[in-house]
């Protein structure tokens, strides 16, 4: 295969209400499946939403908030887990279109939660990355991950891989996935501001790779829809009202080519962004920068790469 149609669902959250949002995905991403796309990329935690009382609610990040309490209680409840059954119909999806489809999520494991871009692919058991370093407020929320997750899927067509937000500024971390060496990268954001999208047309061409850089659509509104949802709480809700916008999460998605230009680009609103990549532009560009190889003067640089586990406990 040297044409691969790729999708980018470009939506809001069901913020909380992770099942909610399971059954939205799995809607979505078969229309994404059914209209020909063979990779689905949705945003940075689409499934429960992204925290973003953290930045927008005025003293959120104080000591014992009870709204952020509150909050937290509410994620930890409904975070999926490992091997977690209510994720099933997305890889009953994948496993009968023999897609991959790409998903944020917020996951819990013992009592901490982690943003885990999940991907699923057919015939094979769930591939994780968790965040490496959750974002300034973000640690508030979520553990750091470790380098056990960061892989890529092998698909018959090349290989796709993900990162999260401000991951694709760590310097390493894009060196370990250009050695695993991308056909397509999923970079996964809440929303694809000016800088973000700079920062997803750099590592294409850094890359020698398709980056989908794949954001939400999020209002004030949803959050207290999903709220709802989630069962309702007095302080949780007071703390989201103290938001002063109304439109938090604005989209922005695009796909980028391994020559960095832009492919496809989305708005501001809900919609899918679809786009055929032409994969032997993947070798035309790497005629000239292999940042993985001719490129990378190994007798200068090297890097080390833990892919062990770290759970601190050994029982």
């Amino acid at each position: 295969m040297t044409m691969l149609p790729v999708a980018i669902v470009q939506a809001a959250p069901v913020p909380l209400s992770i099942g909610d949002g399971i059954d939205k995905a799995v809607r979505l991403a078969r229309e994404a499946v059914e209209g020909g796309a063979r990779v689905v990329a949705f945003g940075e935690t689409f499934l429960g939403g992204y925290p973003l009382w953290l930045d927008e609610a005025p003293g959120a990040a104080l000591w014992d908030h009870p709204g952020t309490r509150a909050l937290h209680r509410i994620l930890l409840e409904q975070a999926v887990v490992p091997n977690d059954e209510r994720l099933l119909p997305l890889q009953e999806l994948a496993d009968e279109s023999g897609a991959v489809i790409s998903i944020g999520a917020h996951e819990r494991v013992r009592r901490s939660l982690y943003n885990n871009q999940l991907t699923f692919r057919p015939g094979l058991p769930v591939l994780d990355h968790r965040k490496l370093v959750p974002t300034h407020g973000e640690r508030l929320v979520w553990m750091r991950g470790d380098g056990s997750t960061l892989g890529v899927h092998q698909a018959e067509w090349g290989s796709v891989g993900s990162l999260i937000c401000w991951e694709h500024w760590m310097p390493l971390a894009r060196a370990a996935m250009h050695n695993l060496g991308e056909s397509v990268h999923v970079a996964a954001w809440p929303t694809v501001r000016e800088q973000y999208a700079i920062a997803s047309r750099h590592y294409a061409m850094e890359g020698r790779c398709f980056v989908l850089a794949a954001g939400l659509v999020q209002a004030k509104d949803d959050l207290f829809d999903g709220l709802e949802r989630a069962g309702g709480n007095d302080a949780a809700r007071e703390l989201i009202e103290a938001i002063p916008a109304d439109t938090l999460n604005r989209g922005g998605s695009l796909i980028a080519a391994p020559d960095a230009s832009v492919i496809a680009q989305a708005g501001e609103g809900e919609e899918t962004l679809v786009a055929e990549l032409d994969l032997g532009e993947i070798g035309q560009g790497l005629a000239s920068l292999d940042t993985d190889g001719h490129y990378s003067r190994p007798d200068v640089f090297e890097l080390s790469i833990d892919t062990r586990p770290r759970e601190g406990v050994k029982w």
